[in-house]
């Protein structure tokens, strides 16, 4: 999910991987040995999740002597679930990742398959953007599915009823937007506490536009999170906390229930979000859907900060073989990815481009925003809870779910993540 930078005419798999006809062992009578496949994602919603369920009964009908097993979690079970399966030194054969820290904890684990022969042919038909991810050392141990950014998701008629003329630039302007938006009886902000994840997103992008990419990369090598800005981010943070913006309960409240975070949004109880490049399909799946009256604008740029309006935070998403997988599932990576499939799934706003050509695949006004931005942008940093090593990530969720909660200090949170990352 974090990429140099080129982001988005971003690559996948191109020619000569979409046959879907994987490689046949024989059995002593000949025929070709069976195989069940475990495949993981955590795709719960449409159109994605009807796109999989797609790609697997076609694998299946050109590879009989294969039966795909899916296991489709949303994302805290998701990660929990992996985690545990990490722990218990054993991978599915094909499991969703989001690359970074995580994914080099799983292959110095030995539990993840370096596929760099298998997809050499290939592999220089993807952007570095999107690959970067989920290559370490020189091997690639996974390949991009998806690529995307944060950002926020508005309802226009609620900002046009608040005298909000256009999407704020700066942190201030946001803040005064926040004011307009109450002083309108409007709930500005909606937000899954329960779920910490989507509050993270905050603090990342206010450490990044206040610290700079530089400094959360360097925190990531000297494990000092207790520096000025990351200590301005919280405080930052705590400014907007102090507004009282969110949705009633929202520290009890999950995504993408009926209830949850993304259909406050979806049905005009909450005037945005800051959410990924899949927030549009949620919404519609939790919701009644906002339709034209969505927009979308960047995380604005902060006064003062070395950070720049144009610096992307996200990612995106890959999948990755498990050490002891068969070699049909790295024919299965391989048929999803193709460019046939791929872009079949971009032209049905399942995900973004991944591979060369696609853009002109993308019809959503919204989705062509966020290529756009991505397209454009001057940096990209990772999701801090996958860039960095599980146990920090974890923290960074932890921590920044606390402020909210008004449990900790912005000094404390600073202070909590160093001490895990130099605990690690």
């Amino acid at each position: 999910m974090r990429r140099t930078l080129t982001l988005l005419a971003a690559v996948m798999l191109v020619a000569g991987c979409g046959g879907g006809e994987a490689p046949q062992p024989q059995s002593e009578g000949g025929a070709p040995q069976k195989v069940t496949l475990e495949w993981w994602h955590l795709s719960t919603a449409d159109p994605l999740k009807t796109v999989y369920e797609k790609r697997a009964k076609e694998f299946q009908a050109a590879n009989p002597n294969v039966t795909i097993k899916m296991t489709v979690l949303e994302n805290e079970a998701y990660k929990a679930k992996v985690t545990t399966l990490t722990q218990s030194g054993k991978a599915p054969d094909l499991f969703a990742t989001w690359g970074g820290g995580v994914l080099r904890q799983q292959v110095d684990a030995g539990l993840v398959k370096d596929i760099s022969a298998d997809v050499a042919p290939v592999l220089d038909t993807f952007t570095p953007a999107a690959m970067a991810a989920y290559q370490i050392d020189g091997k690639t141990y996974a390949l991009p599915t998806d690529i995307g950014m944060v950002g926020f998701w508005y309802n226009k008629k609620l900002f046009e009823k608040a005298g909000i003329a256009e999407p704020p630039a700066t942190w201030t302007a946001y803040l005064d937007a926040v004011k307009k938006l109450k002083a309108a009886g409007i709930t500005p902000i909606a937000l899954a506490g329960k779920e910490k994840w989507p509050g993270h997103y905050y603090w990342a992008y206010l450490a990044m536009r206040i610290a700079g990419l530089p400094a959360l990369q360097q925190a990531g090598v000297d494990h000092d999170f207790t520096k000025p800005e990351f200590v301005q981010a919280g405080q930052q943070l705590k400014a907007l906390v102090d507004l009282q913006p969110f949705q009633k309960g929202f520290l009890g409240a999950a995504y993408s229930t009926p209830d949850g975070q993304s259909a406050a949004v979806s049905n005009g109880k909450a005037a945005m979000e800051l959410m990924g490049q899949w927030a549009p399909n949620v919404q519609n799946d939790s919701g009644k859907g906002l339709g034209e009256d969505l927009g979308f604008f960047p995380f604005p740029a902060v006064e003062g900060g070395k950070g720049a309006i144009g610096e992307a935070f996200g990612g995106g998403g890959g999948m990755a073989v498990g050490a002891d997988a068969p070699p049909e599932a790295i024919e299965l990576l391989k048929f999803l990815t193709s460019e046939e499939n791929h872009t079949k799934a971009v032209a049905e706003n399942a995900v973004l481009p991944v591979l060369k050509g696609e853009e002109s695949a993308v019809k959503d006004a919204n989705l062509k925003i966020v290529a756009d931005s991505l397209a454009n942008a001057t940096g990209f940093q990772l999701y801090l809870d996958q860039a960095y090593p599980p146990a920090v990530g974890a923290e960074v969720n932890d921590s920044v779910a606390e402020l909210f909660a008004g449990a900790k200090t912005p000094e404390q949170v600073a202070q909590d993540i160093t001490e895990v990352a130099k605990s690690e």
